[in-house]
């Protein structure tokens, strides 16, 4: 009895044995597995937080982009302000826009550079003005003239016969008209206590100065300017009968009435000076006249009672006569005995305005205490470039 019981204990323990080995290595298991969940799900936690941080950002406001590109101007333009307030031209001198490759340094020939953005600004002001530029060809050039190639003949054509020798055609005849350039100045003034206050935009305040000065000077010159040491407006250039034009000289059509428009069908005037410019030129030309003059002009009727002038439909955009833009420009002369007082024609072709493309300043402390001065000047000229494309009114019997 007692071996028999032995026996079943004995192998009882065996059997035990293996049993809580495998019940000892599955809660083992089971514990490295819970604990390779709470990882998992611990850093799928942080990965959402992480998200939806994100996506909070995304929706947030930001502060706004201070500058996306590298501003090559930026240097030049706080150094240029400083020379403007103080005369210091420490910053300036020996600077290099490397995005212009332009040297600034031309305190020998008289001031420096004006800031690259105030020139534009000048430009901008001097295009939109009433005056010949806004109609003219601008061209940039870095010479001290300009010379403009005028193919002003037709190169000769004839038929020719199967067997029958060629005949010999004409050559055209090569004008060269040059267009020197001439300095334009302007000298503004400001107070050094005005000068001194940050809040005051003084390179605003210069480009307005400065370009006020060149658009009346500019203005006057290419209309009237006599080409000494200025340019040379159209109406310095000799007129003759259109039916007698030569090239030289502009034509001009008469109103048939001295110093006024003919008391009877006053608008044939205007037609008949239409139609004395060439139908190639016709396309692109405009009016250019006086205040007193286009007063007078856009009371005038055709003979069906329709007025000949037209105002612009859009801001902007000129009045028209006869279906042709008329530029208001208030040095053409007013009205009178034997006045050239209006002119018709393709001013892009038919005159050439050459600039260079710098612009220079030169402060001066001292001539007007407790002002300072700001000498600006540029070099700029203009002449007739075609005088084939440009007509005038005379206000005479013939």
């Amino acid at each position: 009895m007692k071996k028999t019981e032995t026996k079943a204990r004995a192998g009882e323990g065996v059997s035990d044995a293996p049993a809580g080995e495998v019940k000892s290595a599955l809660q083992g298991f089971l514990s490295e597995f819970k604990g390779f969940q709470d990882d998992v799900k611990s850093r799928l936690q942080q990965q959402e937080e992480r998200l939806t941080m994100l996506d909070r950002k995304s929706h947030m406001p930001g502060r706004p982009v201070l500058s996306t590109a590298i501003d090559h101007e930026a240097p030049h333009k706080k150094a240029f302000t400083a020379y403007l307030r103080s005369g210091d031209d420490d910053g300036l001198r020996g600077l290099v826009l490397e995005g212009k490759a332009l040297n600034t340094q031309v305190n020998a020939e008289g001031g420096f550079l004006v800031d690259p953005q105030t020139s534009d600004r000048i430009r901008g002001v001097l295009k939109s003005t009433s005056s010949l530029r806004s109609i003219a060809n601008v061209v940039s050039v870095e010479a001290t003239s300009f010379d403009v190639l005028v193919d002003h003949t037709d190169l000769g054509s004839g038929w020719a016969t199967e067997t029958g020798s060629p005949a010999e055609t004409g050559t055209p005849q090569i004008d060269r008209i040059s267009i020197p350039l001439h300095e334009l100045s302007a000298m503004p003034k400001a107070s050094q206590r005005l000068l001194d206050d940050s809040a005051f935009d003084v390179e605003g305040w210069l480009a307005e100065r400065i370009a006020d000065r060149f658009s009346r000077a500019e203005a006057q010159a290419f209309v009237n300017g006599n080409g000494v040491d200025k340019p040379r407006g159209f109406l310095a250039h000799g007129a003759v009968a259109n039916g007698v034009w030569a090239w030289g000289s502009l034509g001009y059509v008469p109103t048939g009435a001295a110093g006024d428009f003919a008391s009877t069908n006053a608008s044939d005037a205007i037609i008949d000076l239409v139609y004395a410019l060439n139908a190639e030129y016709r396309a692109n030309a405009s009016f250019v006249m006086n205040s007193k003059t286009a007063g007078a002009v856009r009371k005038m009727k055709d003979a069906d009672g329709r007025f000949l002038w037209s105002d612009g439909l859009a801001a902007g955009e000129p009045a028209r006569l006869m279906g042709y833009p008329v530029l208001v420009a208030e040095d053409m002369p007013d009205i009178g005995n034997d006045a050239y007082a209006i002119a018709f024609g393709d001013f892009h072709n038919g005159y050439t305005i050459a600039e260079r493309p710098d612009m220079r300043v030169l402060r001066d402390p001292f001539s007007a205490k407790p002002h300072v001065l700001f000498y600006a000047s540029k070099r700029v000229g203009g002449d007739v470039s075609d005088f084939a494309a440009i007509k005038l009114l005379k206000f005479a019997v013939s």
